[in-house]
């Protein structure tokens, strides 16, 4: 730390990747002021759909998932809650043999990665789920993956990192980051009422952009613009039905809108998501759930469960969340800045990795290089001529 610096490290965005790095760098005796606009874990981390998976993700992710993975497995040890985690397994369903090819490459290409999946047939899948409907080609069970509750781990780790000995402040928006002398200041307002706002300058030798789908205006405003895109998934949960569905269920479809995902919770709801994405405005902080995609969602949900189709919808919410055209994070330093790291832009499949993503970026804050690779995921990819 320099020595006209308040903290090691100012982490801006309390979702999960922010909070899990703040509690990995007070683990490596790192001081940290973590800066959220409004609650810890109140956008994508808290409303996404709680898969714990690594099956369908790129290769070169496989890494960090693998490291992550490990993480899930010592939560109770780290934040002394397991925040609803079942290593229940995750399966995907195959409607068409593109899919079921595609999913057969993978499973072979994953296991380079030390991730082994077990393909089902037809009747190996419907004699161990005979709940599944019987149009199912291929399943591939990726038996240690599972699901957790997204409102739980975020807060859970908030609250760790306080623990620790970090500072975690909500209601403060950040209005502007500024290079002075060897650190930065990060000027702030903080909402403390509808007519009683304050504001505040935090000092720091180093920055971690966490801030999900507002990060693209963030680097773009450190000189690194990226063609970061804000959508909402479609999210829903049916009453309670009788407890059958133990993984979590996926479909494989590289066709527009079908893809479709669920999982049963312990007390019979089934959470449900997938299909399209909804409008989201960011100024407003406001995702837009549209009717219609929930009616879209239902007969893909019965195809993949047939005692769906009768169930009742409860409740159906989204989020905003920040996408990449080619689905890969931006994680590393900035390319501009010395002392900037960024890590966002997750696509929506940010929740299983978050853990490991905010332990790798406090060993690379910490160290200046990480045991698990992401060079393909740093920003410079997006680098424009100037």
């Amino acid at each position: 730390m320099t020595a006209d610096t308040d903290v090691d490290v100012i982490v801006v965005g309390g979702g999960l990747m922010g909070t899990s790095a703040a509690f990995f760098l007070r683990q490596r005796g790192y001081s940290v002021t973590l800066l959220e606009r409004g609650l810890v874990g109140q956008q994508a981390s808290g409303v996404n759909f709680g898969n714990v998976r690594r099956q369908g993700r790129p290769l070169e992710q496989l890494p960090l998932a693998n490291r992550s993975r490990e993480i899930w497995n010592r939560l109770p040890a780290l934040l002394g809650e397991d925040c609803e985690f079942l290593p229940c397994g995750q399966l995907r369903i195959c409607y068409d043999a593109d899919a079921a090819q595609n999913v057969e490459r993978y499973a072979h290409d994953a296991r380079d990665y030390g991730l082994e999946l077990e393909l089902l047939g037809p009747t190996a899948l419907r004699a161990r789920y005979p709940y599944i409907g019987h149009d199912a080609l291929l399943g591939s069970l990726g038996p240690q993956d599972g699901h957790a509750n997204p409102r739980l781990l975020t807060p859970a780790f908030a609250r760790a990192a306080v623990r620790e000995g970090a500072a975690v402040i909500e209601n403060t928006e950040v209005l502007a980051i500024e290079r002075q002398g060897d650190g930065f200041e990060v000027n702030t307002t903080r909402r403390a009422g509808p007519h009683n706002n304050s504001s505040t300058t935090y000092r720091g030798a180093a920055i971690l952009i966490t801030s999900g789908a507002w990060a693209g205006a963030m680097a773009a405003r450190l000189g690194e613009p990226v063609p970061l895109v804000a959508r909402g998934p479609q999210m829903g949960v049916t009453e309670p039905l009788p407890y059958r569905v133990e993984p979590s269920i996926g479909v494989k479809s590289d066709l527009p809108g079908q893809t479709v995902y669920l999982r049963q919770v312990s007390r019979g709801n089934i959470v449900f998501g997938g299909g399209y994405r909804n409008d989201v405005d960011l100024e407003a902080i406001r995702a837009y759930p549209a009717p219609e995609y929930t009616l879209h969602q239902l007969p893909l949900m019965a195809r993949v469960l047939p005692a769906m189709a009768k169930a009742h919808i409860i409740r159906t919410w989204s989020g905003i969340e920040g996408y990449l055209p080619d689905n890969l994070p931006i994680m590393g330093e900035s390319a501009k800045v010395s002392g900037v790291f960024y890590a966002f832009g997750f696509s929506g499949a940010g929740f299983q990795i978050g853990p490991g993503v905010g332990d790798v970026m406090a060993e690379l804050i910490a160290t200046g290089r990480t045991s698990t690779p992401i060079d393909s995921f740093h920003i410079r990819r997006f680098a424009t001529t100037e």
